[in-house]
């Protein structure tokens, strides 16, 4: 279970830069970790375009944004490339993240019950403690309450 103010737990992913993303190598930085359920669909899309908008200034702050879903990273390069990504998605196929930070829970849409992922974001400090987590994230908006956040952490 996370802890605000404990280290969390490390991992490595794909990223739609065809590169391995691991969270020990963003030591030195912020990082938001945002998981949100599916590429294309209306919410994320809010949400990714807010964490887009206000790109720049996480760079300012030092915080570097990682999206990750369940998609592929085909389904990956297309919601980057129609919304115009400056950051990357990673792709947890497996569960694998989506397990070591507790945000697969049971949704029920329209009496069909399914496993997914809960819209969460956490920040994690430049030492790899964490210093914020939401897990009833509401995409819109969500960019600028991320962006107070940051603007109150040290």
């Amino acid at each position: 279970m996370l802890k605000l103010h404990e280290p969390t737990p490390d991992f490595t992913l794909m990223g739609s830069d065809q590169k391995e993303h691991s969270l020990k190598d963003y030591r030195g930085k912020k990082v938001i970790l945002y998981f949100y359920p599916r590429d294309n669909t209306p919410g994320c899309t809010l949400e990714a375009e807010s964490f887009r908008d206000l790109h720049d200034t996480y760079l300012t702050k030092n915080a570097v944004v990682l999206g990750v879903s369940r998609d592929s990273l085909g389904s990956h390069d297309k919601f980057v490339e129609k919304l115009g990504l400056p950051f990357v998605l990673l792709s947890d196929e497996e569960s694998v993240v989506c397990t070591l930070y507790d945000v697969l829970k049971e949704k029920n849409m329209y009496g069909k019950k399914s496993i997914g992922i809960q819209r969460s974001t956490f920040i994690i400090d430049e030492e790899g403690l964490l210093v914020y987590e939401n897990r009833k994230v509401k995409a819109e908006g969500h960019g600028e309450e991320i962006h107070e956040a940051l603007s109150s952490l040290p």
